[in-house]
């Protein structure tokens, strides 16, 4: 049986992009996500231009309840899991913490810190099991940085990076590799979700320069994944070479300016 890789977020960006790579590299997918209808698609493509199988699970990450079912309610032959990309996660708003919109902040934290544990919780203990395994955590730049009203995502991703640590730690005894991959700046969806659908708003963030591109991501996740069995990743930060820090790009004809 070919290799398993289970991809959280694969309906668009990343979580796309590394189901299309890894499919092409001969893996059989678990792709997960909320819209049962791009997850579908993406299946069906897939699978009629690559020698592979594909297993579609639709749930939102923040319901414990549905991680649990779905992920258990998987076929015994499907847990034998090489590669998890807990690529699931996102950011709602732009505000300073005084005027933070409390539900924008339980999505962030229900998704990027909560969504990933327990995703996280079921495929490790799969990995122990069958002695063998790669955990991907995206993370961000806002992981390592903070950045003008950045407050709560910020502090998501920053515990993305914490726990991408203490994974490599507590897996250590198990061989089981962890990998963290925080980019800057990539044109997806990302914005227009911030932004609460403002299609506008979200396309002046990548104004004036190139930004990284979901397939960017992809192929830096693949480098990492594809490296012999005694080398392991533990920690990316990758950005446009326009951008040198979480609020610093340098766009045409201006400046460098922070991110708005």
């Amino acid at each position: 049986m070919n290799k398993i890789a289970l991809i959280t977020g694969a309906t668009s960006g990343i979580g796309e992009a590394c189901a299309k790579l890894f499919a092409r590299e001969g893996y059989n997918l678990i792709i997960t996500g909320r819209r049962a209808e791009r997850l579908e698609l993406l299946s069906k493509d897939l699978t009629k231009h690559h020698n592979i199988q594909v297993i579609t699970s639709t749930f939102d990450i923040r319901d414990r309840a549905s991680v649990l079912n779905q992920l258990n309610n998987l076929p015994d032959n499907w847990k034998k899991i090489n590669v998890l990309i807990n690529n699931a996660g996102l950011s709602q708003g732009l505000d300073p913490i005084d005027k933070g919109n409390m539900d924008d902040w339980d999505v962030m934290i229900d998704t990027n810190i909560k969504g990933l544990l327990y995703v996280t919780k079921v495929v490790s203990n799969w990995m122990i099991d069958n002695h063998k395994g790669h955990i991907i955590n995206i993370g961000s730049i806002a992981g390592k940085e903070v950045y003008l009203n950045g407050n709560v995502y910020c502090a998501t991703k920053h515990a993305v990076d914490a726990l991408n640590r203490a994974m490599r730690v507590d897996l250590l005894p198990h061989g089981i590799k962890v990998t963290g991959v925080h980019p800057g700046a990539v044109e997806t969806e990302f914005s227009e979700v911030r932004f609460h659908g403002d299609k506008e708003r979200a396309k002046k963030v990548y104004d004036g320069f190139e930004p990284l591109s979901a397939v960017d991501i992809a192929e830096t996740i693949w480098f990492a994944v594809s490296r012999p069995a005694h080398v392991n990743i533990n920690d990316l930060v990758v950005m446009p070479t326009a951008q040198a820090s979480a609020s610093m790009i340098q766009r045409v004809n201006t400046t460098s300016v922070p991110i708005k």
